[in-house]
């Protein structure tokens, strides 16, 4: 902090910088790209006086206070407890910088009331910022709304990237132009959503991949959330990022504090892709895996799509051993497993073995999937419950509703209210007894419907302690978010998840794109990536075994199909994938990815750490050139690479001839420069096809 009492955090990417003001709050003078010294002198504290407006401008707060002369967004909102709201007007403010640390603390001397704004630079330069209210008065106060951070967007923005999505079309991307007054995205399903985390991009004009100054935020929270980007009259635009709260979520009594869910920040100077490398280290910092480190990513059998809910011991039996006779690392028993389960209209809440279908209980299953040299999983749904169940003619009140009303039904299933302590305590006792009983090492924990009515921050909350109290007793189970495919990807509940349902659809095409927005916020070891049968169950598109296992190598490979019903031939076609994805997961997981695009619609995405890349080059429709052109590769430049083919996977026999032979036995010397510039050399590929290449640095 300097004579202006300006605290600052720069990392090798951007510089913040935070300064008081003349009404004792906190301001910021800069965020983005990294600065040098801030110039002394008054006209860099105060902007030129314009008609129509206060003697002293505002500057851009760290907290929006709307009643002091800020008329951007508001980012707090405190009300006595019969509703009548108060004013936070703090005068007393302070800034304290240590090393990668910043501490702002704003107090209004009237309500006792104090927020504090933490930053911390995580692993990779990350940011991460949390935002905190405490009561420092003789009253109770009620937070009805704290952002978790507000900030100027950088000045270099024109472009805000965002996702949308649906059951079975999740992670959709929009490329839109910063309007000329406000960009507003608002959820308020109860959970995340089929758009991804509650999070955007800000690009330079065109969102390139590796070039510009480019900003990715995620807040960390699995409930409902508000994003904004408000263009002031004076032409600055304020992003804001918050979890939407209910009227009765936040009471604090004297002396209680409220923290706000964090907001991780990746700001980079290499576009797209500098950004998204800062969200996957913010998110691995959040990650406690199993045995506290990662393990090679196991493959998957998950039993859903091979038998639906026409399941049996007999048949789970079958398919365990056709699992491993693929090399499948971990077979994992999806819905229909527990009593009076033969569709999705009761029994959930129930969470004991059919006595008809496993008359022995599930023991010998598991005994017989350990045996065969596999992990075993189990799929539960433990945050609702059916109508027609044990635990809901027992225990009525236990689900979310309104007042003298039942609450309406989504997937014939109602939401159990999740704040409640009994709730937590039962659903914690009945998932310790399966796990303390059976050799469980990974739990699909899905959730099928959206919240109505709504349980609030609370409910949230609820579920995050649950979850933490399990991981606790049983640190060595992986737990899967799932939410009817990937309706709860995001940083909040990846400190209790290590792994993530992306989607429902299995269809390699549409799972081109969607795992594609996957990754701008989250890495490819969380993303589950299934090879399902063709016909795929979501779209009934057919599509070669090939391509679909080369697209499922981007993520955490697994299979969602009955082996048994393929031929020899496709059995070892598939268990070849399988091989593959075995000898690459180390070059595919925790390191770098890059994304790109080529001409004629191709696609490609990296995964490396400097001294070699698995390339993927996709291709979801056929050429609409005679011959593909080179593909720039900016990642490699600057040093020299031994590359070769290594798959090429698709139906591509009619294409002709090229330089490439598949399974590496051609390899040629390239300049990494020239890669950058000129590009690589591609083999002609079919409409829908990926070419796997690998790059071996040489100096």
């Amino acid at each position: 902090m300097d004579g202006h009492h300006l605290a600052r955090i720069d990392t090798a990417e951007f510089s913040l910088a935070i300064d008081s003001d003349a009404r004792g709050g906190l301001t910021w003078r800069h965020f983005g790209a990294r600065v040098g010294a801030y110039p002394d002198g008054s006209a860099n504290r105060h902007a030129a006086r314009a008609t129509f407006s206060l003697e002293v401008p505002s500057g851009v707060p760290l907290v929006g206070v709307a009643n002091n002369g800020w008329f951007g967004p508001p980012g707090i909102d405190i009300r006595r407890p019969d509703g009548v709201g108060l004013y936070f007007a703090p005068v007393n403010s302070s800034l304290e910088a240590t090393g990668n640390s910043l501490m702002g603390s704003l107090k209004d001397p009237i309500t006792g009331v104090v927020v504090t704004v933490a930053m911390q630079v995580m692993a990779e330069g990350a940011l991460r910022i949390e935002t905190a209210i405490e009561n420092g008065g003789s009253e109770p106060v009620v937070v009805a709304r704290l952002a978790s951070a507000m900030f100027p967007v950088p000045p270099e923005s024109g472009t805000v990237l965002s996702w949308r999505g649906f059951h079975a079309s999740e992670w959709n991307e929009c490329v839109e132009p910063l309007p000329a007054h406000g960009w507003y995205r608002e959820s308020r399903i109860g959970i995340t959503g089929h758009g991804g985390p509650p999070g955007f991009y800000l690009c330079p004009p065109g969102a390139p991949f590796d070039s510009g100054v480019t900003l990715a935020a995620q807040l960390a929270w699995s409930g409902d959330s508000r994003l904004g980007i408000e263009r002031l009259a004076d032409g600055r635009r304020i992003a804001t990022l918050e979890a939407v709260l209910q009227p009765d979520d936040i009471l604090l009594a004297p002396g209680a504090r409220y923290t706000a869910p964090a907001v991780l920040l990746g700001i980079s100077i290499a576009g797209r892709n500098g950004a998204m490398a800062q969200q996957h280290a913010a998110v691995r910092e959040s990650i406690v895996w199993p045995g506290r480190a990662m393990a090679p990513r196991p493959v998957h059998l998950n039993s859903w799509e091979a038998c639906y809910f026409a399941q049996d011991e007999a048949k789970m039996m079958a398919l365990a051993e056709a699992a491993a006779s693929l090399g499948v690392e971990r077979f994992v028993l999806d819905d229909g497993w527990f009593r009076n389960r033969s569709d999705d209209r009761r029994a959930l809440g129930d969470w004991t073995p059919d006595p008809v279908k496993y008359p022995r209980g599930l023991a010998p299953l598991a005994r017989t999937v350990a045996s065969l040299g596999m992990q075993f999983g189990l799929w539960v749904e433990p945050e609702m419950v059916s109508p027609d169940s044990d635990l809901y003619r027992s225990h009525p009140s236990w689900a979310l509703s309104l007042p003298g009303q039942e609450g309406p039904l989504g997937r014939n299933q109602l939401v159990l209210d999740m704040r409640k302590a009994e709730v937590r305590d039962h659903l914690c006792e009945v998932l310790d007894g399966l796990l303390a009983e059976l050799p469980i090492s990974y739990l699909k924990w899905d959730h099928n419907r959206a919240h109505a009515p709504s349980g609030g921050a609370h409910q949230v909350k609820g579920t995050y302690e649950l979850l933490s109290r399990l991981r606790r007793a049983h640190p060595d189970v992986e737990i899967e978010s799932c939410a009817s495919g990937g309706g709860r990807c995001d940083a909040g509940i990846a400190s209790f998840a290590s792994r993530f349902w992306t989607s429902d659809n299995l269809d390699a095409v549409s799972r081109a794109d969607i795992q594609r927005g996957f990754v701008a916020f989250l890495p490819p070891e969380t993303m589950g990536a299934h090879v399902g049968a063709s016909p795929a169950h979501a779209t009934g598109r057919h599509q070669s075994l090939a391509f679909a296992a080369a697209i499922a190598c981007m993520g955490h490979f697994g299979v969602e199909l009955d082996p048994l019903r393929l031929n020899q031939a496709e059995r070892d076609e598939l268990a070849n994938w399988i091989a593959f994805y075995k000898d690459w997961r180390g070059v595919i997981h925790g390191g770098e990815v890059r994304l790109g695009s080529g001409a004629d619609g191709l696609t490609w995405q990296a995964h490396g750490d400097g001294s070699q890349w698995l390339l993927f080059a996709i291709r979801t429709r056929p050429a609409r050139n005679q011959r593909p052109q080179s593909l720039p590769l900016p990642f490699l430049r600057g040093a020299h690479w031994d590359a070769r083919l290594l798959r090429l996977a698709g139906d591509n026999r009619w294409l002709g001839t090229n330089p490439w032979t598949v399974g590496g036995t051609a390899r040629f010397e390239f300049d990494g420069d020239w890669l950058a510039g000129g590009g690589l050399p591609l083999p002609p590929t079919a409409g829908e096809a990926v070419a796997i290449f690998h790059f071996g640095r040489t100096a």
